[in-house]
């Protein structure tokens, strides 16, 4: 069964930082491309950031630089470190994987995990 469980979320005021975990089972995540999703209340889900499998990045503007996504293959489990957290930032944050072409297009992405919140206050 594959599955992908989000860790890490919580509440705290803006400037702050957050590090979420996503473990991965149940198929050989190295072999594809992950990313980390947002959707922030009355929004569209949004990409935020790509890994692939040598652990290569990309990001979107609005994040770049503030966050940072990383793996730990040892350990099946994928990290999104996000600093100078904003109001703005306050979403619902999802880890999905198995994405063969490494883009940010939710179609391309199979396995999603249940998502685990930010709230970021002012």
């Amino acid at each position: 069964q594959i599955q992908l469980v989000e860790s890490g979320g919580g509440s705290l005021q803006a400037g702050g930082s957050l590090r979420l975990s996503c473990k991965a089972s149940g198929y050989t995540y190295t072999s594809y491309c992950m990313g980390w999703f947002r959707q922030a209340p009355g929004k569209e889900r949004e990409g935020l950031a790509v890994i692939d499998s040598d652990g290569n990045t990309r990001y979107i503007d609005s994040v770049k630089g503030r966050f940072t996504t990383s793996k730990d293959d040892a350990k099946n489990t994928l990290y999104l470190q996000m600093n100078d957290l904003k109001p703005e930032d306050t979403a619902m944050y999802y880890c999905a994987g198995g994405n063969y072409y490494c883009d940010l297009r939710e179609a391309d992405f199979p396995y999603w995990g249940q998502g685990t919140q930010v709230t970021v206050s002012s």
